[in-house]
């Protein structure tokens, strides 16, 4: 069976720690695939908002 893990974060390196602590509990062949996006936005001239999000698809 296919399964899907989400992560997102606003920082990049609070996904990094949490995708690498997942990933360690997944068998390497088990791993299908790992989709990774940026997203920026701004409330206000001054303030930017990032959204640092991964996808893991892995078998069960």
């Amino acid at each position: 069976m296919i399964q899907v893990k989400l992560f997102d974060y606003e920082h990049e390196k609070d996904l990094e720690a949490d995708v690498n602590l997942f990933l360690k509990d997944i068998e390497e062949n088990k791993l299908l695939d790992i989709k990774y996006h940026v997203a920026v936005t701004s409330e206000d001239e001054d303030e930017q908002i990032y959204c640092f999000s991964a996808m893991v698809l892995y078998r069960k």
